[in-house]
């Protein structure tokens, strides 16, 4: 067999409605503290739905020139803003005078899987009350999915491909995974991977409350309203957010001297092609995915001793994903610990996959398994879900599920890699 480079994870950041760096974000998550609120504005007086997570505490001119701020959206901002922090983390600000990394060999990924939709649906609102002379030109630049690639590559004059990855719900695992192929196979040194979502807005809360998606009812005590695994889940809870992280060669790592936090060491995806929103019921595709990524990465099932699951509270999803780890796992599937982290921050689509990275890597550097909150009468007898509070064990490799509407479906394996 050749000899593939390992991918180690030097750098972290997030912006989240859990908090609005690492360290917060962590704490909030481990102490089931929920994130999820009613939504305040006229907007959402009248929806069947007011209910989320949204991003509170930051100030987009901390990191960016208010003129440059004013033409961005918000999820541009957090990505910018996790960009940074993962950067830092790895040793490096846009400030310092060169890279430690060939710039022609540093890429860079953004996961989403609307892209900045406020920057339509404003200028959507501006073409039918003003006429076309009016629609901002701004919209052609950076309203794209791929505009916070352009943005950062250019942020950080890296030279190497900026692009956007769009997946749905398994944009962040699927990023992740292309950044790994890419390192792995020396197409490139460092990877930079953001996962970013905004869908917080009438438009998009109106579109999943008609399809039944999202848990309803829950506005006089939103934070019970996520509730993965549990008997009376109803649907997810839309959130907001950014996460990145930085990925790099183990060479190049260890020549900059730099802090591996942990391996991202394998990775797989697949389509349930079934049906355009509901999860194929056995989880066939999600069973491969997993099936994939656990022979990419050259371990069996006895390797994995976490689960960071999907897990968004949806009655069919959540069977199909439990289907879909006895199908990939075997009998070890049942004694696997399983966090469900949407539980306490809601599901953040396109950027959940990036965001929940982030918690594995967590996980396995504090021993702690996260819990899944709102757990109080659970469906599905015989499996380790930790649930109401955090657990101390040490983790080795967690694997974490990324799934989405159309039968996306993507899933990594993080492991403790070199300490």
């Amino acid at each position: 067999m050749n000899e593939r480079r390992r991918v180690m994870i030097t750098g972290l950041g997030a912006i989240t409605p859990s908090g609005v760096d690492v360290p917060t974000l962590w704490g909030n998550v481990v102490h089931g503290r929920s994130a999820i609120t009613t939504l305040d504005g006229h907007e959402f007086e009248n929806l069947a739905v007011r209910i989320g997570g949204d991003v509170k505490g930051f100030d987009a001119t901390t990191v960016l020139k208010p003129s440059l701020a004013r033409r961005l959206s918000p999820s541009q901002h957090w990505a910018i803003a996790a960009g940074d922090q993962a950067m830092e983390q790895a040793g490096w600000t846009p400030e310092a005078a060169e890279m430690p990394w060939n710039p022609q060999r540093f890429a860079i990924m953004a996961a989403t899987g609307s892209g900045p939709v406020d920057a339509m649906q404003q200028a959507t609102r501006i073409l039918d009350q003003k006429g076309p002379r009016s629609v901002p030109l701004t919209l052609a630049i950076h309203g794209a999915p791929d505009a916070a690639a352009a943005i950062l590559s250019q942020r950080y004059q890296a030279f190497g491909p900026a692009q956007g990855v769009s997946a749905t719900c398994a944009s962040g695992a699927i990023a992740l995974g292309e950044g790994l192929r890419r390192i792995r196979h020396g197409y490139a040194d460092a990877v930079l991977v953001v996962g970013m979502e905004d869908c917080l807005n009438a438009v998009n809360l109106a579109s999943n409350a008609n399809m039944r998606a999202l848990a309803a009812g829950y506005e006089d005590d939103p934070t019970a309203a996520s509730r993965p695994f549990d008997r009376a889940r109803s649907g997810f809870v839309m959130s907001a957010g950014s996460a990145a992280i930085l990925l790099e060669s183990e060479e190049s790592a260890r020549a900059r001297g730099a802090t591996a936090l942990a391996e991202l060491a394998g990775f797989g995806a697949a389509s349930d092609a079934y049906h355009a929103t509901a999860p194929h019921p056995e989880g066939r595709g999600a069973a491969q995915a997993v099936r994939d990524c656990l022979a990419d990465a050259g371990v069996t099932a006895e390797t994995v001793d976490h689960i960071n699951a999907h897990g968004t509270g949806t009655p069919a999803g959540d069977a199909a994903e439990l289907n879909a780890l006895e199908a990939a796992l075997g009998d070890r599937a049942r004694t696997i610990p399983i966090s469900a982290t949407k539980s306490s921050m809601g599901h953040l689509l396109g950027a959940s996959g990036v965001v929940e990275a982030v918690i594995a890597v967590q996980a396995i550097r504090n021993g702690i398994l996260p819990p899944t909150i709102n757990l109080q009468d659970p469906e599905f007898e015989g499996w380790d879900i930790v649930a109401g509070e955090a657990r101390r064990q040490q983790v080795t490799a967690v694997l974490s599920n990324s799934f989405g509407f159309g039968g996306h479906n993507g899933a990594v394996l993080i492991t403790r890699g070199n300490e």
